[in-house]
């Protein structure tokens, strides 16, 4: 065999090399690295932040929206895990799950026993009173000598003792109860989350009243706050969920979602 032969062959042996590699170097470059599901425990019986559609009998609700769009902006798949409100942090601790996103309120027990992302949510308190009375004036000097409803053994009771002293408090086993003596003029105001009072007043009977104000600055009420739980031990997943929550507050996502289910604001 000539050289001129030779070097022929092996520029086609050279070729076909390359023409098999190609397609398994492609394939390398295309084909995605699927990364395990995030596992996400949501209760169901809480509306409107998450319950059963009877309809369709899927989760549905305020966090179920807002956990779609934190997946995607992680770029992560997400699995929703109905899971009953009792033992739903054993099971978060027992790795049934990587998160909770129930409405799962952040407090100082809770945090002995796992960590929580930034807050996604907050009830704001409120003061609430018949329209005859002006709304803003809600401190304490504003409403001395007042009959003011609320919640008994609650954060909201311990507020109005320790700094509405000159008004009379009366507490209250359920809110509607407090509602009711404000319709028929036994309270001249009661307070309380926003949340709950906010559907009294858009019932046929709340059309008696209407807000007064929120809680004043000073003296301040420490609001309610809301995080995703995650044990103690996944920081990444943690600060993944802390930068999505970030991004869907400052894209204006967050209050497109927040407004199908609240007319004022939670976060």
């Amino acid at each position: 065999m000539n050289a001129f032969a030779t070097g022929r062959n092996l520029l086609l042996l050279a070729s076909l090399l390359a023409a098999l590699a190609t397609p398994v170097a492609f394939a390398q470059d295309t084909v995605p690295i699927q990364k395990p599901a995030i596992r996400v425990a949501i209760e169901g019986a809480y509306p409107p932040f998450n319950q059963i559609d009877p309809a369709t009998n899927e989760l549905q609700g305020f966090e179920v929206d807002l956990l779609k769009r934190l997946c995607e902006v992680m770029e992560s798949s997400c699995e929703i895990v109905q899971h009953e409100w009792d033992g739903i942090i054993k099971g978060l601790i027992n790795r049934e799950y990587d998160a909770i996103m129930s409405s799962l309120e952040i407090t100082e027990k809770r945090q002995k026993r796992i960590s929580f992302s930034d807050p996604y949510y907050r009830i704001p308190a409120v003061f609430i009173g018949s329209r005859e009375m002006k709304s803003g004036e809600v401190t304490p000097q504003a409403l001395a000598g007042k009959k003011i409803g609320t919640i008994e053994r609650s954060d909201h009771e311990t507020y109005l003792r320790t700094f509405y002293t000159n008004s009379e408090i009366a507490p209250y086993a359920k809110a509607d109860e407090a509602n009711l003596d404000l319709l028929v003029g036994r309270l001249d105001a009661v307070f309380g989350d926003e949340l709950l009072l906010s559907r009294f007043l858009q019932s046929r009977e709340g059309e008696c009243c209407h807000v007064l104000g929120d809680a004043p600055a000073d003296p301040a009420y420490r609001r309610e706050v809301y995080g995703i739980g995650l044990r103690k031990d996944d920081e990444a997943l943690r600060e993944r969920f802390n930068r999505a929550i970030a991004q869907v507050k400052a894209d204006g996502t967050y209050d497109r979602i927040r407004a199908k289910y609240f007319s004022f604001d939670i976060k």
